[in-house]
């Protein structure tokens, strides 16, 4: 028998699971596999003429094994794997503020509302500049160690130091962190009565009581809805499943997975649901993948609805988080999903070639597909008709939606790239915002008359260029008259952002410069035209 380092119990517990879930035929070939890796790792520890961490080596071997398989099985760290799952689990314990850093100082955007730091007194703008004691201003701080600083048990207490504006000395506050809520909706309103929009940034496990407790605080029950899902990377599978049936009558499939060591499994719609029936629109484009095209298929293989947008992203398979030792795991693909008519939407992949795989995304920007829709091309062999109209759609790539919408690039500048890459707009209004509080609180005491009176005029702009100057950005006046007027309605947004919150920015981005959002309008108030051109063709 070989004696082993207990340093290699990671890799020999990967490769065991591995084993466990072969068939009979299969075990022969990994239990002598499991020797021969362990064989190595053993005589590395042992004779090697250097030292050797075997169990970062481990980790190493883990990593390239699973990089032989297919681009979404992957290793996760134990630090990894925490800062992974807090967006799905939907909470965290902290002192509940957003923040920013700025000028290697940390500011914060908003309070959580009804968090810990809001019931303190912390507010918005503050720069929180201690932490217990600790500086963390002006060093160049990371935001894993603002997170380890801030971050912790519920029910402790941390002493926060404050910089605040109308205050010459630095204010103390005592915070006692607590549970936080991540939200998954980004923006939930009425565009107006009967009419809903709700934006679902991920698939978390809160999703669904956020979506039933929006349609609830709505005013009036909505006749028609538009979901956005567009840069949704998706997320729990499950939540997609109680997602779209809230949209189908009970009975129909959703979604049904395949692999070679699972079970087949057929998820069916349900009576219960909040949109059973009325017009239904979602929004799509190449940020949407995974469990938002799961929704996304069953919405248009049963004619539930009109999809509006670009090629979604393309990701067909299922994975499993599954422990490996020491806090870490691995991501492992356990199945195919097939979209209710049976299409794959998986995009083609070569196994252990990822880079190739993400290339292939990124060329949808290279061949001119997110502009041209003729740029397309899917195969017939992978030809579907839809379940209740029996149109034509396809798999093997992405979700194709019924009317597609090209990026809009008129206002595209290289100058505005730079704006907005480097994070220059954010900060200069975040900064407006800031040394400007207090008066617009008093001017705009409710966010209609922000939305009607504030207006972001040329001065404004040249505000921010002298602003990007400063930040080493030099002006280009031909290329900012281009981009002027997408930087004005983008610089009110960020302000009524940072003075109410992301859904305000939403309803300022949508109603002004969202074409896929204006398109949905369309839609919707011309539903029966829209469904005889998209429903009735084969």
């Amino acid at each position: 028998m070989i004696l082993i380092h207990k340093t290699m119990k990671k890799i020999l517990v990967f490769i065991t699971f591995l084993t466990s879930i072969t068939v009979t035929a299969q075990q022969q070939n990994a239990i002598e596999s499991i020797r021969k890796i362990g064989n190595v790792i053993n005589a590395i520890n042992s004779y090697y003429v250097d030292t050797v961490d075997i169990s970062k080596l481990s980790e190493k071997a883990v990593i390239s094994i699973l990089a032989n398989l297919d681009p979404h099985s992957v290793y996760i760290s134990k630090e990894e794997f925490r800062a992974m799952n807090e967006p799905l689990t939907g909470s965290f314990d902290g002192i509940g503020v957003e923040f920013t850093m700025m000028e290697d100082t940390l500011v914060v955007i908003m309070p959580v509302s009804g968090g810990p730091s809001e019931k303190a007194g912390i507010m918005a703008g503050d720069k929180i500049v201690a932490v217990d004691g600790q500086n963390i201003a002006g060093i160049n701080i990371t935001n894993d160690k603002i997170f380890k600083l801030l971050r912790g048990r519920k029910g402790t207490r941390v002493m926060i130091d404050i910089a605040r504006r109308s205050e010459k000395d630095i204010l103390q506050f005592e915070v006692i962190r607590d549970k936080i809520p991540i939200n998954s909706v980004d923006a939930a309103y009425e565009v107006r009565p009967g009419l809903a929009y709700i934006r679902l940034g991920r698939f978390a496990a809160t999703s669904m009581d956020e979506i039933i407790n929006a349609f609830a605080k709505f005013k009036t029950n909505p006749n028609a809805l538009i979901l956005d899902l567009r840069g949704n990377g998706g997320g729990i599978m499950g939540t997609a499943v109680h997602l779209a049936d809230q949209f189908l009558e009970q009975g129909k499939t959703i979604v049904y997975t395949s692999g070679t060591h699972i079970p087949s499994n057929i998820e069916l719609s349900t009576n219960d649901g909040v949109f059973k029936t009325g017009k239904l629109v979602l929004l799509v484009n190449e940020g949407s993948a995974s469990a938002s095209e799961i929704v996304s298929g069953a919405v248009q293989d049963w004619d539930r609805g009109i999809l509006i947008g670009r090629r979604t992203y393309g990701k067909g398979l299922m994975q499993h988080q599954l422990p490996i030792g020491d806090g870490s795991y691995i991501r492992l693909t356990v199945a195919r999903y097939h979209t209710p008519t049976g299409r794959v939407i998986q995009r083609p992949y070569e196994k252990g070639n990822s880079a190739k795989y993400m290339q292939d995304f990124y060329d949808r920007y290279t061949t001119g597909e997110v502009y041209d829709s003729e740029k397309i091309n899917f195969p017939d062999t992978l030809k579907y008709k839809t379940l209740v109209k029996n149109r034509t759609v396809y798999g093997g790539g992405g979700i194709m939606p019924d009317i597609f919408i090209p990026q809009d690039t008129s206002f595209y500048t290289q100058y505005y790239a730079r704006l907005v890459n480097r994070g220059i707009t954010y900060r200069f209004a975040l900064n407006y915002v800031s040394d400007n509080r207090e008066k617009l609180q008093t001017e705009y005491t409710e966010f209609e008359d922000f939305e009607k009176k504030f207006i972001i005029d040329d001065n404004f702009i040249e505000q921010l260029v002298t602003f990007a100057e400063k930040e080493n950005l030099s002006r280009n006046d031909d290329e900012i008259n281009i981009s002027k007027p997408e930087l004005k309605i983008m610089l009110k947004a960020l302000c009524a952002r940072d003075l109410w919150g992301l859904p305000e920015y939403f309803k300022i981005i949508n109603a002004n410069i969202d074409r896929e959002f204006a398109k949905a309008i369309e839609v919707i108030e011309n539903w029966e035209k829209y469904e005889k051109e998209i429903f009735d063709k084969q």
